[in-house]
């Protein structure tokens, strides 16, 4: 079950028809992807340090444990170190910040800067118009590799975020949502990248190539299983007519959602991209992390969330992110209208609104 079969190269195939032309690798999560393209990045560039925006969340990669909290650089959720000295390996910027993404990048030690389109885990949080482009501009100028984490983002349509928005990726990484859910993730090099990988790399050793196993193992990460489901779900499930579906049904919800919150005239607001929508506690969009440190509400959010479950709704038990699939129906958004209606009505009967 290690060989390729047919259904890869459709696979191949299908992820550069959707996500622009690249090589593809599979692995068995996101995190995985995501490892392999900083070591890539480490590689190509004989720089250390991976810069990630404060309130990021890329799986089990170390360099993306860090946020800034209080203007000072520590560790996410009060993590353990496990050993990695995180001054040595990580940059942390907010996101949005265009000038502290500059000074970051030009002490020249970055390798790579790992980010997705816009925050989805720490809270949604927008991108800025323009941002992107100052993203690409200012890694490209310090030679520092991009890398965009779609794991969350797929929601966007079938190209995700870098296809709806024209996004250039030196490395683009999906991740289980490709395939159902089932263990899976891909990352994509770019011509380019994958050129300068495939060239001696002095300084690693300069009498030497890299071998084909370049230090990350994936034996069976592409097995067939896995191949076979991510075609079933390319093919079947993640088409143009259920994203059209899913994001009908997204902007419907959280338009009822924002007529809610608007009649009653609490200062929260409702963030949607895509399939995905997010009641935040807060009167405006946060910009950066910073802004959800200081504005969320953590105790509304287990309340909320606790009522939803008594009334027989479950969501995803962190923040208040609202998923729609192709199963989810109007019914189903009125029943949560209905639920929320409820929520805000006990709230203001208790004067807790």
């Amino acid at each position: 079950m290690m060989l390729p079969t047919e259904d890869s190269i459709w696979v191949g195939a299908e992820l550069s028809r959707r996500f622009g032309p690249k090589y593809w690798t599979l692995t068995t999560s996101a995190t995985d992807a995501n490892r392999a393209a900083i070591r890539i990045s480490r590689m190509i560039t004989g720089r250390r340090k991976v810069l990630v925006f404060s309130g990021c969340y890329h799986g089990g990669v170390e360099e993306a444990h860090v946020e800034i909290r209080d203007g000072r650089v520590g560790l996410r959720n009060m993590i353990h170190s496990n050993g990695i000295d995180h001054d040595a390996v990580s940059r942390v910027v907010e996101f949005n910040d265009v000038a502290g993404l500059e000074e970051a990048l030009a002490h020249g030690d970055v390798a790579c800067v790992l980010t997705e389109p816009l925050m989805t885990n720490f809270g949604m949080i927008p991108v800025d118009p323009g941002f992107h482009r100052a993203l690409r501009d200012l890694t490209r100028r310090a030679g520092t590799v991009l890398i965009i984490d779609e794991t969350h983002t797929l929601s966007c349509g079938p190209g995700g975020y870098t296809e709806s928005h024209g996004l250039d990726p030196d490395i683009f990484v999906a991740g289980k949502a490709i395939a159902g859910g089932i263990p899976a993730g891909v990352f994509g090099l770019s011509h380019e990248i994958a050129e300068r990988l495939w060239k001696i790399v002095p300084h690693v050793n300069p009498r030497e190539r890299q071998s084909a196993h370049l230090g990350f193992g994936g034996t069976l990460a592409g097995n067939a299983l896995t191949v076979a489901t991510m075609r079933a779900v390319l093919e079947k499930v993640l088409t143009s007519a259920n994203y059209e579906r899913m994001i009908g049904t997204a902007t419907w919800l959280a338009q009822e959602a924002r007529r809610l919150i608007a009649a009653a005239g609490l200062p929260w607001h409702v963030t949607q991209i895509g399939a995905r929508a997010e009641i935040m506690f807060m009167p405006q969009p946060p910009r950066s992390g910073a802004d959800v440190i200081a504005g969320r509400q953590p105790d509304l959010e287990t309340l909320l969330h606790a009522f939803y479950i008594n009334e027989g709704i479950l969501v995803t038990p962190f923040h208040t992110m609202l998923l729609m699939c192709p199963a989810t129906s109007a019914r189903d958004v009125d029943r949560h209208t209905a639920v929320l209606a409820r929520f805000i009505d006990l709230l203001r009967g208790a004067g807790a609104i």
